[in-house]
């Protein structure tokens, strides 16, 4: 179902019978599409979980995917970016879905911003897919926290990350902080930057892709 989140932010949720357990799900600088309400839908189905997703970029008129400059569009707004709000939405999805026991998962940028929201206190499992670790520098802002300062103060909060060892977006040396930070970081020999969440993507691999979901659920159930 749709619903709109107390800041304004439009949000999906899919509903289980019976729930013990949500998960909320940041989409990557794409946003809230039918990618992520499909993906909504077939992980409570999964799972038996409640599952919802959020628009990250509320209140922006952006181009969508495969717009001209799309881009180069939204990764200049992201230095506009504010963790407060971003995250603020995450906690009030899992708050509006209305289960104790929540986790939470993000894709790309939203892999990033998973890694921050281990410091929120509302997520007891967190699961970055090929999060950036630190914020690229165009990225930038006054409203940017660092992915690694947020772990720092994540308390009791567990986090794995799934990445790929050919990721521009998750250098050998951030992995190294990553797992110094305590994460458990799960990497796939020869995968690039998106190769889980969006089977039309170039850099889609079945068979890992499979295998991180299998490994992410039964760390989040855990």
């Amino acid at each position: 179902m749709d619903l709109t989140l107390p800041s304004g932010t439009p949000a999906y949720v899919a509903r289980s019978d019976g729930e013990t357990a949500s998960l909320v799900v940041i989409p990557d600088i794409w946003g809230l599409r039918p990618l992520f309400t499909a993906m909504c839908d077939d992980l409570a189905a999964r799972t038996g979980w409640s599952v919802g997703s959020f628009e990250p970029f509320p209140g922006r008129d952006l181009p969508g995917e495969g717009e001209p400059d799309a881009a180069a569009a939204r990764f200049a707004v992201m230095s506009e970016m504010s963790d407060a709000r971003l995250l603020g939405d995450a906690v009030a999805l899992a708050d509006a879905i209305g289960v104790d026991r929540a986790g939470l998962i993000g894709f790309c940028m939203g892999g990033m911003y998973a890694l921050k929201a281990a410091s929120t206190g509302r997520f007891g499992r967190v699961g970055a897919f090929y999060g950036m670790i630190r914020v690229p520098e165009p990225w930038q802002g006054a409203g940017q926290g660092a992915p690694l300062d947020a772990l720092a103060a994540r308390g009791g909060t567990e986090v794995m990350a799934v990445v790929g060892t050919v990721d521009p977006y998750t250098p050998p040396a951030d992995l190294e902080a990553l797992r110094d930070a305590g994460v458990d970081v799960v990497a796939y020999e020869g995968a690039d930057h998106g190769f889980v969440h969006d089977p039309s993507r170039p850099a889609h691999r079945v068979d890992d892709a499979a295998d991180a979901w299998d490994r992410m659920l039964g760390f989040l159930a855990s």
